[in-house]
């Protein structure tokens, strides 16, 4: 037994190194490889999203609605670059429209669960994705694009430290369970050691931004607070089906949804945040 917990420990250590140095360098290296990655993870928690919807008897469309996912990344970053109107994101309308006049000709069982576990994997997922290709970018003078990836990575790194500081908190002094119906390892002093951790990492993103201590220290409150139902949604979702993880493309962890649910979560409320205070 300790050898498989010994080996599980190193595939997952290994693996997340990989993945930090990965997301690390495709983010800071250009905007187009922020882009790139942004869809990947876009179209996997998508195809795992409707993996789960399957699970649940329903049969989703799973093909036209991730390429309206990725539809609205493109829109999103090329219209915040002002290279295309954001009048294009009009083209959702019919699109999702398409999705019910669609069913008629599928003829499955349940066609309302099949168009409404296809539009949520378009607001869980998708939407997200679009608000943090928009955040980072910007049309400077003369068509010279701003690119701010500390923006993305600030957000990443909060999330991250979230994680940590609540795992090693709730393992070292964790006893009250924090919502143990759906997650039982969760406690509420992991969630205060997250909540800590995030706030100081969000202090120190903000020194190497040169931004107001406070908006970064409150971002990171948000964000970790939203990360935790990220979390716990995901959780929600698979309880619900019988199943222990989301996917397996990445080795000690499982699937995308898996490793980035918390960052999907939050990044509309820290969007939220930014509009109201930035």
């Amino acid at each position: 037994m300790s050898r498989l917990l010994n080996h599980n420990f190193w595939v997952r250590t290994l693996s997340g190194v990989v993945l930090f140095i990965l997301v690390v360098g495709l983010t800071k290296a250009s905007p187009y490889t922020l882009l790139m990655l942004l869809a990947a993870i876009c179209i996997g928690g998508m195809l795992e999203f409707y993996k789960i919807a399957r699970l649940t008897g329903a049969e989703p469309l799973e093909t036209y609605p991730t390429i309206l996912g990725v539809l609205a990344m493109l829109i999103a970053f090329f219209g915040r670059l002002g290279q295309i109107s954001f009048a294009w994101f009009l083209i959702f309308i019919p699109a999702l429209f398409i999705l019910f006049v669609v069913e008629l000709y599928r003829k499955k069982k349940n066609p309302f669960a099949n168009v409404a576990w296809a539009i949520a994997g378009l607001i869980y997922i998708a939407v997200p994705m679009a608000l943090l290709a928009y955040i980072p970018v910007q049309a400077g003078t003369g068509g010279v694009i701003v690119y701010r990836p500390f923006m993305v990575l600030s957000i990443i790194f909060i999330v991250w430290a979230n994680d940590v500081g609540a795992y090693l908190c709730g393992v070292t002094m964790g006893r009250h369970k924090l919502f143990e119906r759906i997650s039982p390892k969760k406690s509420w002093e992991g969630f205060v050691g997250g909540i800590i951790c995030a706030v100081g990492v969000g202090m120190l993103m903000s020194h190497i931004q040169s931004s107001p201590l406070m908006l970064w220290g409150w971002a990171g409150l948000v964000i970790a607070v939203a990360g935790v139902f990220g979390d716990l949604v995901e959780s929600m979702f698979k309880r619900s089906v019988g199943l222990k993880d989301s996917g397996n493309l990445i080795p000690g962890h499982g699937g995308i949804l898996d490793r980035f649910d918390a960052l999907i979560f939050a990044v509309p409320f820290v969007f939220m945040y930014f509009v109201l205070f930035l």
